[in-house]
């Protein structure tokens, strides 16, 4: 049996200001975008990979408290979010610093072999991009 990663979920506060940074800062594709009453789920994607899809929602299936303790830790940057790979690690971060987000961590070499910088989306969401090693 092989498995492939389809699709991981991202909680946002706003699809709107989600969508701006995802497609606007990030260079993502936009593939689907479905409103259900107050709630939307936004899928994006690289082009480069069309077969591995994240969709962003404002959509909390639980009671009230739920939704509130959700929202809490994903405005404190709580939830694990996502990782990108970059072909030139610099460039890539000069764009999305020059664009605004908020930056966790400018480039550096890391102890486990790759070298990677953390913004945060407008959501609190964590997102790491790297640059693989040279070989």
């Amino acid at each position: 049996m092989e498995l492939t990663l389809s699709t991981c979920f991202l909680q946002v506060q706003d699809p709107d200001v989600a969508l701006a940074f995802y497609r606007d800062t990030l260079g993502l594709e936009v593939r689907n975008d479905v409103a259900n009453g107050g709630f939307r789920w936004i899928t994006v994607g690289s082009a480069a990979q069309p077969d591995v899809s994240i969709v962003l929602t404002n959509y909390l299936n639980g009671s009230p408290d739920d939704n509130d303790m959700i929202a809490a830790l994903i405005a404190k940057g709580a939830l694990n979010g996502v990782h990108f790979r970059a072909d030139d690690l610099d460039a890539a971060f000069a764009k999305i610093r020059a664009a605004g987000a908020e930056v966790v961590q400018e480039p550096a070499e890391q102890f486990w072999g790759t070298r990677d910088f953390a913004i945060r989306d407008p959501s609190g969401n964590m997102v790491r991009i790297d640059q693989p090693p040279a070989r």
